[in-house]
């Protein structure tokens, strides 16, 4: 039966192209040739980074450093044998504890007041906020040495002072024996003026606390009271606690002052001696600037470790101490040196 015009199809254009065979089988393609053998790996020493410019940096500071020690030491200007004279003196020493003394009074009743006022700022008594705005204002612009001066003079504007009922009958009164020795009027000073500053500072660390702690704090149904002494303030201490070390560095220094109202500090005992004994004038100032100098380092030591305590908690690993430090750097040396020696 013959097929219609136009409808036939080759069969040859339906059979594939006839591969061509052998007696090995249908040939295959061609493989990229492989690769070569790579070397055998060999141990090889990384240079580190040069830095030249560190170098030259820590050579000059190293240089400058070296002078000033030098001039500090062979400098006769300094009188080094006085020095070790007037160091240990029992009058030295006797000004070194008042000093001691006005500071951790101060510092205590610093912060105590700094909170009262930090919480009476943060209160929702409108009153409370501006009588607290008010004498942190006052305390901060009025120079120290005038708020000592005033309260040495209190006699002078206040013959005595009386506590009763407002605008009526007197329940207690006591007269100008009764306002404090020297070293009330030092303390009360430097508390008046250490609390401004504390409290700005605790209320910067009460306001870095996160607000969702007070919320979830509050959502418990807690008191306010069990809010803040367990949950808001622990969290806020790690705020506090650098910012408040500084400060009580700076009221270590500020205790010099009370010299103003005849309480003989470290600083008022040196220069008693220094009136006394006008050739040892720059040896009992390099006594005092010592004794201040491990003074302010002792609390620096303290802030450190009391940090490092209320770090716990922020973050994954606590930083080392400076013994732990020292220890990290000597095994890294000894390691090092083992390791040069085995090349």
């Amino acid at each position: 039966m013959s097929e219609p015009p136009g409808t036939g199809v080759s069969l040859a254009a339906k059979t594939p192209a006839a591969i061509p065979e052998t007696n090995e089988g249908p040939q295959k393609s061609a493989e990229p040739p492989a690769d070569p053998p790579s070397p055998p790996l060999t141990a090889q020493r990384v240079q580190p980074l040069r830095h030249p410019g560190r170098w030259i940096a820590t050579a000059i500071v190293l240089v400058l450093a070296a002078q000033f020690i030098n001039g500090l030491a062979t400098n006769p200007f300094y009188q080094w044998d006085r020095f070790g004279y007037w160091f240990l003196r029992p009058t030295i020493v006797d000004g070194l504890l008042i000093t001691l003394e006005v500071t951790a009074y101060s510092a205590v009743f610093g912060l105590l007041g700094g909170i009262v006022l930090a919480l009476a700022r943060l209160s929702r008594s409108p009153v409370l906020r501006a009588v607290s705005w008010t004498y942190i204002w006052a305390f901060r612009s009025i120079p120290l040495i005038v708020v000592l001066l005033f309260l040495y003079n209190f006699s002078a504007l206040y013959e005595s002072l009386s506590l009763g009922v407002p605008f009526g009958p007197a329940l207690l009164t006591f007269g100008e024996s009764g306002l404090g020795s020297d070293m009330a009027v030092a303390i009360v000073g430097l508390s008046l003026a250490e609390a401004a500053y504390a409290a700005e500072v605790v209320r910067g660390g009460i306001l870095s606390v996160d607000q969702g702690q007070h919320e979830a704090a509050a959502a418990l149904g807690l008191p306010r009271r069990y809010q803040f002494r367990r949950i808001v303030f622990p969290q806020a201490l790690r705020s506090i606690t650098p910012n408040y070390v500084n400060q009580l560095i700076g009221l270590v220094k500020a205790t010099s002052l009370v010299f103003y109202v005849s309480l003989l500090d470290l600083f008022g005992a040196a220069q008693t001696m220094g009136s006394t004994y006008p050739g040892d004038i720059v040896p009992l100032l390099m006594v005092v600037t010592v004794w201040y100098l491990i003074l302010t380092s002792a609390v620096s030591v303290v802030q450190y470790y009391v940090e490092r305590h209320y770090a716990r908690g922020a973050t994954r690993t606590l930083p080392p101490t400076p013994l732990q430090r020292l220890r990290a750097s000597l095994r890294e040396v000894r390691d090092r040196a083992r390791r040069e020696t085995a090349v």
